[in-house]
């Protein structure tokens, strides 16, 4: 819904020019959700999501003996993806953090950036112990 012409145009300091009839105005911004928060928990879910192809590609190779190369080449894959998304949560927090400051944009979507580093860190997590179930089975 966009917004009103009102909430578009609400000042948020008049300074006067002194000796004139002028002043200067700083319009509001509204708060904008960080991309880095949406891109991070975007990132946590799909390693989550990859650790889930450890688990396929892990058990269902397992006997045949190429289950351990592919869950562990997804394992990787999850690993990085997963630590990417860690990374850039922490980043997204920390921006967030600053943001607001006179004349700059206020950035929004601390419960996001913290959903990702949760899902970053359970993804990685997740394919570790996958994989090492998996080499578990391989070897008996």
């Amino acid at each position: 819904m966009p917004p009103r012409a009102r909430e578009v145009w609400t000042p948020e300091r008049v300074d006067p020019l002194p000796g004139t009839e002028f002043a200067l105005m700083q319009l509001r911004v509204a708060p904008i959700t960080s991309g880095l928060a949406i891109g991070s928990l975007i990132a946590g879910i799909a390693s989550i999501l990859v650790a889930v192809l450890v688990l396929c590609f892990g058990v269902a190779g397992a006997t045949q003996g190429w289950g351990g190369v592919v869950a562990g080449a997804f394992a990787l894959l999850g690993a990085l993806v997963g630590g990417g998304a860690i990374t850039v949560g922490l980043i997204a927090r920390r921006q967030i953090k600053r943001s607001g400051q006179d004349g700059r944009v206020r950035f929004t979507g601390g419960g996001v950036a913290v959903a990702g580093i949760s899902c970053g860190g359970a993804g990685v997590g997740i394919a570790v112990l996958i994989l090492l179930l998996v080499m578990v089975l391989q070897s008996s």
